[in-house]
């Protein structure tokens, strides 16, 4: 009897052990398998094979690797559409995001326009594979600048392509940050025309592809990667004497435009009069500090000089259309692939040229004396004026490229769909 009992408790401390063992178990590995199950549920009912293409994601890409130029998607079936895009979302359609931190690994926001239900998601956890697909039309935002950003590319582009296959995604358009030489004929494959599930591609920079019918043309807009607010105009900004006549805060190059431009505003002076801060090196991170003395710049300037770089458009440009300083822009043509295409003649900065805008253009950097000596004549008056004009075609701008996306998107979206 006593060496049954004995047995007894060591049978119970046994199973007191395994169930310890099994308890802890789901404690600390059941709830993230949990999390994965719900994500690739959320992604479609039916969608099984999404395990497999998630194995073959895992290896290729990480959340905390893809941040594609803060990336938007749209959705929409039934007046619905869901996008990825900050410039896009919080400049052009003046949505607003949840969580405002801007480090947060996911961000969604909401919008009604018209008929239109759009939804846009953003952030390093959204990569392929791991995010909601509930809507039947998608915009992906893409950066196709180089190489690397290429390869993560393919892979939104090749995930997307495979739930158009399988039903499971109706209709894809795609804003693409292009390369600066305009090379972009990776994303040849995948347009429609030739095979592919992109029926919209809106390109950055003067490609020659664009044809307003599938390829239009997109601006480069401001650089939301360094956290470039949305600039809200006030009576100062209007009103105020500006001490300065001119900013450049950037990097100057060798052997390029923009030292030729430093060697000219210092012959005449002229670099005691703006506000000048060069660098030699590019930095791709804004501090506080730096990012507040940039903004600063413009808001104290009343011209912003934007030599051409790698490509002739440049954030500079539409981030001193936020402050109301005057962009005075180098219109020369840049090395690459750009150029004129069949919709417009007039390259480069096609788009900004077609729209009117109240910009000093200029071909060489040798007129700027005159242009700043033309400048220190003009009364606050005048300059008050001109910051109106420059503000207000600045909004017309950008309203203007909200109803165009919506159009061209609807109208084949939701004409196929009736098709």
């Amino acid at each position: 009897m006593r060496l049954t009992r004995k047995r007894l408790c060591s049978i119970l401390i046994v199973l007191y052990c395994l169930f310890s063992i099994y308890a802890a178990y789901h404690v600390f590995f059941g709830r993230r398998r949990r999390t994965q199950d719900a994500s690739l549920r959320g992604l479609r009912k039916g969608a099984a094979p999404a395990r497999e293409r998630r194995g073959r994601e895992q290896s290729t890409l990480r959340s905390e690797e893809w941040n594609p130029w803060e990336e938007d998607e749209k959705s929409e079936q039934k007046h619905r559409l869901q996008i990825l895009s900050l410039y896009l979302w919080e400049h052009i359609f003046e949505g607003l995001l949840e969580p405002t931190d801007v480090t947060a690994q996911r961000r969604e926001g909401n919008l009604v326009v018209g008929r239109t239900h759009y939804s846009f998601i953003t952030g390093p956890a959204v990569v392929p594979g791991y995010f909601s697909v509930d809507e039947n039309n998608v915009v992906l935002v893409l950066n196709g600048r180089e190489k690397a950003k290429v390869f993560y590319a393919t892979q939104w582009l090749l995930y997307a392509q495979n739930l158009v296959q399988t039903q499971k995604l109706q209709h894809l358009a795609v804003v693409l940050l292009g390369n600066e030489h305009c090379n972009n004929e990776w994303i040849n494959q995948f347009l429609k025309r030739n095979g592919g599930s992109v029926e919209l591609l809106f390109i950055i920079y003067d490609s020659p592809w664009i044809n307003n019918m599938d390829v239009f043309q997109w601006p480069l807009g401001v650089t939301t990667y360094r956290n470039f607010p949305v600039v809200e105009a006030n009576w100062s900004m209007l009103h105020n004497e500006r001490p300065y006549l001119c900013n450049f805060v950037g990097t100057i190059y060798e052997n390029s435009s923009r030292q030729a431009l430093m060697n000219i505003l210092k012959q005449d002076g002229n670099d005691k009069l703006c506000w000048v801060s060069a660098r030699e090196q590019w930095q791709p991170q804004e501090t506080n500090e730096s990012l507040k003395n940039y903004q600063d710049a413009l808001r104290q300037s009343d011209l912003t000089l934007c030599p051409a770089g790698v490509n002739t458009e440049c954030y500079r440009i539409y981030e001193a259309c936020s402050y109301g300083s005057v962009p005075v822009v180098e219109d020369v043509m840049t090395a690459g692939s750009c150029g004129n295409s069949s919709v417009y003649h007039n390259a480069p900065l096609q788009l900004l040229k077609s729209m009117n805008a109240p910009f000093i253009f200029i071909k060489n950097w040798k007129e700027l004396p005159a242009i700043l000596e033309k400048e220190k004549t003009i009364i606050l008056q005048e300059k008050i004026q001109r910051r109106k004009r420059l503000l207000h075609w600045y909004q017309y701008f950008k309203a203007e490229l909200k109803m165009r996306f919506i159009n061209i998107v609807e109208s084949s979206f939701l004409k196929n769909n009736k098709g």
